[in-house]
C-alpha cells in the first residue's frame, strides 16, 4: 500500500493530498529512510511523522484500504510520541 494511502486510511493524516505534500516535503520516513508519497508500506514497517511540534513513530500492523473509523487505530501500533502533550487527533494535518 502506498504511504499516502496508509496515512489517510489509518487517519494519522486526515487527507491523502496533505499526506502526499508532507511526505514529499521530507517530513516522513519509513524504516529510517526519508519516504515519498508513493513509497510502499508493508506490515511491520516503522513510520516516523514529524509534525510541527512533535514526532510520532508508529509500526504498521494492517494494510486495510477503507477501514471504519473505529478500526483505523488497529492499523498501527504507537511506538513513541514526543513533543507536545495531548492525543494524536489534536495534531493532525488538516
Amino acid at each position: 500500500m502506498r504511504l499516502d494511502k496508509f496515512l489517510k486510511a489509518s487517519r494519522l493524516i486526515k487527507r491523502r493530498t496533505v499526506a502526499k505534500e508532507v511526505a514529499d516535503a521530507g517530513r516522513i520516513s519509513v524504516n529510517g529512510r526519508v519516504a515519498k508519497a508513493g513509497t510502499e508500506v508493508a506490515v511491520g514497517d516503522t513510520i516516523t511523522i514529524r509534525y510541527a511540534s512533535r514526532t510520532v513513530e508508529v509500526r504498521a500492523l494492517l494494510l486495510t484500504e477503507n477501514p471504519r473509523k473505529e478500526a483505523a487505530e488497529e492499523m498501527y501500533e504507537l511506538i513513541s510520541d514526543s513533543g507536545r502533550e495531548g492525543n494524536l487527533e489534536a495534531n493532525h494535518f488538516e
